[in-house]
């Protein structure tokens, strides 16, 4: 499993650069276009927007991956035994769910609603189911990262209290 993780962290480390130097690159000619040239490019601020949707949705299940979000974890930090790993099992319990009925099922429910619909966007014309795609992907990924530390605490729970998260 490690060898699959550590495959899936190149890829999606790799995916964000890419996404992030395209972003760059994006605005700087959106920032040329209008300031330089005096005549606004119509399609950039379009791919900006969903760029930023894609970093922001894939740079959060690489965060999850890294243990990088912001958590409230006084509870967690001052139990010890088994009711610290109830409660990180509870917290990762939670976070599987959301992952997957709110962003997979939900997610793959809102990319095929508006790929049938044939929903477009403005200045690009591309359809939106593919933009919305990031949400289930991100929620795969989510649910993906979470499953091992989950199961790490309820292991825990029942066999060895001393392991840690």
């Amino acid at each position: 499993m490690s060898d699959l993780t550590a495959w899936v962290d190149k890829i999606l480390r790799y995916f964000l650069i890419f996404l992030m130097g395209f972003l760059v690159i994006d605005v700087t000619w959106q920032v040329f276009t209008r300031y330089i040239l005096g005549s606004p490019s119509s399609y950039t601020e379009e791919i900006a927007r969903f760029t930023l949707i894609w970093i922001g949705l894939i740079g959060a299940a690489h965060a999850l991956r890294m243990r990088l979000h912001l958590g409230i974890d006084l509870l967690v930090t001052r139990l010890t035994g088994q009711a610290r790993y109830i409660i990180l099992s509870l917290s990762w319990l939670a976070t599987l769910s959301f992952a997957f009925f709110v962003m997979t099922v939900g997610g793959f429910y809102l990319v095929s609603l508006t790929l049938a619909l044939d929903q477009t966007s403005a200045a690009l014309g591309i359809k939106m189911g593919y933009v919305y795609l990031a949400i289930p992907l991100s929620g795969l990924l989510m649910c993906f990262y979470a499953l091992p530390p989950f199961c790490g605490t309820i292991r825990a729970i029942f066999y060895r209290e001393d392991q840690d998260e």
